[in-house]
């Protein structure tokens, strides 16, 4: 086995933990490197460090899998999937739910996402891709599901000198599935729906606007196919208006109320909220509950201040859409952005808005997608709900 030394003044950062070695970090590398191949990891020490992949075209040299002295093969990459399905059933989390949550996992560059009997995958590194019929086989023998989808079509993997792709990794089946959530039924594409189809690391947090929405006036921005308007429909509102710039997406929204029994409570339209929040802001118009869901507004350091000032921009019209003593349930999935500056940002736009705030819930994604600490990746998602009255 291809061996890998790393240097000395790197090592605390691989020994607290995280399994990215870049390349620059590593001394000396002993042996034949193959691309995506299996390698033995040294601290400068020569004492062991782990086991990993390499590829020489990609930033990260090695993504660390294990740090035993054991078998990577096909039962290893059950173990690891039986053991993520284990933890989950612990949680609660049974139908719905990201099963491996990459790095958080021990499963550097692998996410699998299980729909009530049908999974979809994303392998994001070339080691990783390796092994997909190793974690299909494990996932057919542990499930039995009912259908596997292999959703690759990100840029990522061209970084890995991967090509992007879609495609069955089971018989073929109907990509277009329902599911049910916290008691509500939704339209999924698996196919063509962003990333894996279906935003699952909101569900815990869908429930927690069902006390500040019943009876209330609510508006929803960047609603994509509308699971929080419909939760707030469900959990009692008198009316909700959801807007994403996504005709597709509006469609499906649309869908999904119907599905619910709730159109005639729940709307979605095609709209740019940036702009309509902007009119709408001038015209006076008021809500009792306003919710902001946007993507990620940058996915690299360079346009991290764009981001900052998108996300006060988007955040201070919500505010001034709402009625005294309303409430701002906002987001953000950017791990770019710590949970520390986006409440500075909240902090920031209501200064400029003249408002006050009490903080009701401030939580991140649901726990099927486990943190863990030194893993900056893992702790992406900022989930809250504030009090926005006048000064």
């Amino acid at each position: 086995m291809t061996k890998v030394t790393l240097k000395k003044k790197i090592a605390p950062r691989i020994a607290n933990g995280h399994p990215w070695i870049f390349a620059n970090e590593v001394n000396q590398v002993g042996g034949v490197v193959n691309p995506g191949d299996i390698v033995a990891v040294y601290y400068a020490d020569e004492k062991f460090c782990g086991l990993g992949y390499i590829n020489p075209k990609s930033q990260i040299l090695v993504r660390l899998l294990t740090r035993k002295k054991e078998v990577i093969d096909d039962q290893f990459f059950h173990r690891r999937i039986a053991g993520a399905w284990a933890y989950r059933r612990k949680l609660g989390y049974t139908e719905n739910c990201r099963l491996i949550f990459g790095e958080a996992d021990e499963m550097p560059a692998l996410i699998i996402d299980k729909f009530n009997d049908y999974f979809v995958l994303q392998t994001l590194a070339l080691g990783m891709d390796v092994w997909k019929p190793a974690i299909v086989k494990a996932l057919q023998d542990i499930f039995n599901p009912k259908g596997i989808y292999e959703r690759n079509d990100v840029p990522v993997r061209e970084l890995e000198g991967l090509p992007q792709q879609k495609a069955f990794l089971s018989d073929p089946f109907d990509t277009n599935i329902i599911i049910t959530e916290n008691g509500l039924k939704f339209h999924v594409d698996l196919e063509n729906g962003q990333k894996t189809g279906y935003f699952l690391d909101q569900q815990d947090n869908r429930r927690a606007i069902q006390d500040i929405v019943k009876g209330a006036d609510v508006l929803g921005a960047f609603t994509y196919t509308g699971t929080f308007e419909i939760h707030a429909a469900h959990y009692g509102a008198k009316s909700v208006l959801g807007i994403d710039i996504s005709e597709n997406a509006v469609a499906q929204a649309n869908k999904n109320a119907a599905l619910n029994n709730l159109q005639d409570v729940v709307k979605f339209e095609t709209m740019n909220a940036f702009d309509v929040l902007k009119t709408w802001v001038k015209d006076k118009r008021e809500y009792d509950v306003v919710m902001l869901d946007p993507p990620a507004f940058t996915k690299s350091r360079e346009n991290i201040q764009k981001a900052i000032t998108g996300y006060k921009e988007i955040n201070l019209r919500g505010m001034r859409l709402l009625r005294n003593g309303g409430f701002l349930v906002t987001s953000s999935c950017t791990n770019l952005v710590p949970p520390e500056l986006f409440l500075q940002i909240i902090e920031m736009a209501a200064k400029d808005a003249r408002k006050k705030l009490r903080q009701v819930v401030f939580q991140t994604q649901s726990s099927d997608h486990p943190i863990v600490w030194g893993m900056d990746n893992t702790n992406y998602l900022k989930f809250l709900i504030v009090e926005v009255s006048d000064r």
